[in-house]
């Protein structure tokens, strides 16, 4: 049904594109033809499809451009300029080089829509915008505009959309935006404004006010927003708020559903919060508020979504068993607080649950299995103990991550299961890996690292078809790593990171091991690096996170303890584009496969700390992407291959402790690094290393009888050299009384040319 509808409105606005009078449609083709564009936009039918005229005059009266399609300079002279008919004009996500915000745009009279978000504007809005008195919307976020706006936005009292967020514009807050008679959204946010937030009349229609991380010099008292009786949506994070505010019972708008004051030095509690009866959003992270979460707030009605993050709370008041158990909040993130104790029953209807990084202790309540809604449980980064509950099938994320769980991983994954990613790292579990894993198809990612588990390598898991992150990291695994019936690729179909080392693995790798790793053969390019994930009309997210799991109420993200570039990073977000493979502490042995070059998105290798043998692998100068490449503590031998100068991003290389010989590849990224990188092999020289592969006077370590023969070759030299040197400079004497200047040029040329050729 979606793609029937997408298809429709295409179709009507292709038609809507044929039905503009000639002279507009020749405009429009003259106005693509100013810009560079990419290949999806260069047929006329996809540019032209957000065009709409009108049936009477077929003028241009709308122009909505595709998401992406221009780059280059908007200038004042350009044939857009020339569509006065337009009233409804969306340029927003498209890139316009760093260009001014051109005055041309107040020649659109009948404009009453325009959207130039993320643009890439900057400097002063024109004066000229104040003849769009038309206006209805306005929408100029994300740029680099600057300016005072109380003069641009003066005649434009149609407004009922205003949007001019994350900008540069400085002065006061403009008070007479409250006094608009139509304005419903207003988002100042992220600007330089500063002064005082006075609102000397009552805006009555205006429903959304977003005022955050604004430079406002004075502390916002929240009373004098009570007055805003048609407020839904409320966002002051990142400003100051009087204590008073926080204490006191604010007569606040009964409508208020969003609250959001993140990052507001807020110390206690909120008590004005238990009166607003319609709230279903609270978004209190990053303040200091400490003490008990109060039990009223888990009696507000509506409340589905609370966010706590980043706090100072120990515990919560009223009875643990059923204080939260009655809330209708179906999001609760309190997670980077100081909460200890045991764990209270979630709330019913619970999707998202998360808590890591607090102390709670005792066991995981098996109240967690009753949820039927719960898709994401992390309790990471706390002091469980006990077993882990047996219902992770129903979850798509389960992350008990650094805690102190024992016993096995519950072997009951159904077929069917949900669950997308498992983190079970850094506990004390034992056991192998449960088989029902299989049931899991669309797990992508698995971390069991730092556990006590002892089984054979899981090839079984290349069933998974979405696996794209594997670590076994710091466990009791053992036996071989390639295939055991025949000598095989390991290919997973899409798995991008597999972590193994300081395992008890053995045995030699064959030379086609890395053959078909197709997540990984493939060279990534700037669409798979960010995925662009289009969540509204009017909002852009670069999803860059292999991980995500979005809905419409949260977004999850895996992360994963990585070993990069010699450093050890705790909780590193996984990227899209993120490759690696780290087999180090193993006990793996014969010679690197040559198969690896194939691997051309890798980003980093770790091989260290195992018994390879033979020589470094000249392939590795075809994995163009490596930033990280750690071979030391093997046995390999033979010298560094010169082309590996070739790898522009090779941030970090160490292939100390080896056999190595011969000089060090001279290149910018490898002579960088420090001498430690390449010393235990006695045979290396050249830089960053002291000893010089080339010395002077290097004694000869040939045989007896060579040294003879080579002294008899030098003395039938001296015996041809001395006569004819004599018999030169009789002949010259002669010469030099006719001609003196050309026998001394001469002369001195050929006796040097002489002496470099003895």
């Amino acid at each position: 049904m979606f793609i029937s509808s997408m298809l429709i409105t295409t179709t009507i606005n292709l038609v809507a594109a044929q039905g503009c009078r000639p002279d507009q449609t020749e405009t429009l083709k003259r106005f693509k033809n100013e810009f560079a564009f990419s290949s999806r936009c260069s047929d006329d039918a996809y540019f032209l499809r957000g065009v709409t005229c009108d049936n009477a005059t077929g003028a241009v009266t709308e122009l909505k451009l595709p998401i992406g399609c221009l780059l280059g300079t908007l200038r004042d002279n350009s044939s857009l300029f020339e569509l006065s008919h337009l009233r409804y004009l969306n340029l927003s996500f498209n890139n316009f080089a760093s260009s001014p915000l051109s005055s041309a745009f107040g020649q659109l009279h009948n404009l009453e829509v325009l959207l130039l978000s993320t643009n890439g504007f900057l400097g002063q809005v024109p004066s000229s915008l104040r003849n769009l008195t038309k206006l209805t919307q306005l929408q100029l976020a994300h740029n680099k505009l600057t300016g005072d706006l109380t003069s641009v936005l003066q005649n434009l009292t149609n407004l009922v959309a205003l949007d001019v967020s994350s900008n540069e514009f400085y002065g006061t807050i403009p008070s007479f935006l409250f006094t608009l008679p139509l304005l419903s959204y207003l988002d100042l946010s992220e600007n330089h404004l500063s002064g005082s937030l006075e609102i000397p009349f009552s805006s009555p229609k205006l429903q959304v006010l977003r005022l955050s991380y604004l430079n406002i010099s004075h502390q916002i008292d929240l009373r004098i927003l009570s007055s805003l009786k048609s407020l839904s949506y409320l966002d002051l994070s990142g400003n100051s708020l009087t204590p008073t505010s926080m204490d006191s019972d604010i007569d606040f708008t009964k409508s208020l559903r969003f609250l959001l004051l993140s990052e507001c030095n807020i110390s206690e509690f909120p008590r004005f919060v238990k009166s607003l009866k319609n709230l279903e959003y609270l978004y209190l992270s990053h303040n200091r508020i400490k003490g008990n979460v109060p039990d009223w707030l888990w009696s507000l009605p509506r409340l589905t979504t609370l966010y706590l993050i980043n706090n100072s709370f120990t515990g919560f008041e009223g009875s643990l068993d059923h204080v939260l158990a009655n809330s209708p909040v179906q999001v609760l993130d309190m997670a980077y607080n100081c909460f200890r104790g045991s764990f209270p029953n979630p709330p019913l209807y619970i999707i998202n649950l998360s808590a890591w990084n607090n102390s709670f202790t005792g066991e995981i309540p098996l109240s967690t299995c009753n949820r039927t809604f719960l898709d994401v449980l992390d309790l990471s980064y706390n002091n469980f103990t006990g077993l882990i509950p047996p219902c992770l099938s129903n979850r798509n994320v389960v992350n008990l991550r650094k805690n102190k769980l024992e016993g096995n991983i519950p072997d009951e994954f159904y077929n069917g299961a949900s669950t997308q990613t498992l983190d079970v790292g850094y506990n004390q579990l034992t056991g192998k890996l449960p088989r029902s894993l299989l049931n899991c198809t669309h797990l992508r990612f698995l971390s069991v690292d730092d556990n006590r588990i002892s089984d054979s390598f899981p090839f079984w898991l290349k069933a998974l078809p979405s696996l794209k992150t594997l670590t076994l990291r710091s466990n009791r695994f053992h036996g071989p790593i390639s295939p055991p019936d025949r000598p095989s690729p390991l290919a997973f179909p899409k798995l991008q990171i597999l972590e193994i080392s300081h395992n008890r693995f053995t045995g030699s790798l064959p030379n086609n091991y890395f053959e078909n790793w197709s997540a990984t053969s493939l060279k990534p390019n700037d669409e798979e690096k960010y995925m662009g994930d289009y969540t509204s009309d009017n909002i852009y997210e670069e999803n860059m996170y292999m991980g995500d799991y979005t809905s419409d109420k949260y977004m999850y993200q895996d992360t994963l303890d990585l070993q990069y570039k010699g450093l050890y990073m705790e909780q590193g977000k996984v990227l899209t584009f993120y490759s690696a493979i780290d087999f180090s502490g193993n006990k793996l042995e014969g010679e690197i496969p040559e198969s690896i070059g194939l691997l051309k998105a890798l980003i980093a290798v770790n091989l260290s700390s195992n018994s390879f043998t033979g020589h470094i692998p000249m392939s590795f100068a075809n994995v163009s992407e490596l930033e990280s490449l750690d071979l030391s503590k093997n046995k390999l031998s033979g010298e560094i291959p010169q082309e590996l100068r070739r790898l522009s991003y090779l941030a970090y290389i160490d292939v100390s402790d080896n056999h190595l010989t011969g000089e060090i590849p001279q290149g910018t990224q490898i002579t960088g690094q420090p001498k430690s990188s390449f010393e235990g092999n006695l045979g290396l020289c050249g830089l960053p290393l002291e000893e010089s592969c080339f010395t002077e006077n290097t004694p000869s370590i040939e045989e007896p009888e060579e040294k003879d023969e080579g002294v008899l070759k030098w003395r039938a030299v001296a015996i041809g050299y001395g006569p004819g040197v004599l018999f030169g400079l009789a002949i010259g004497h002669l010469v030099a009384l006719y001609k003196p200047e050309w026998f001394i040029k001469n002369y001195i040329q050929n006796r040097l040319r002489g002496i470099g050729r003895v």
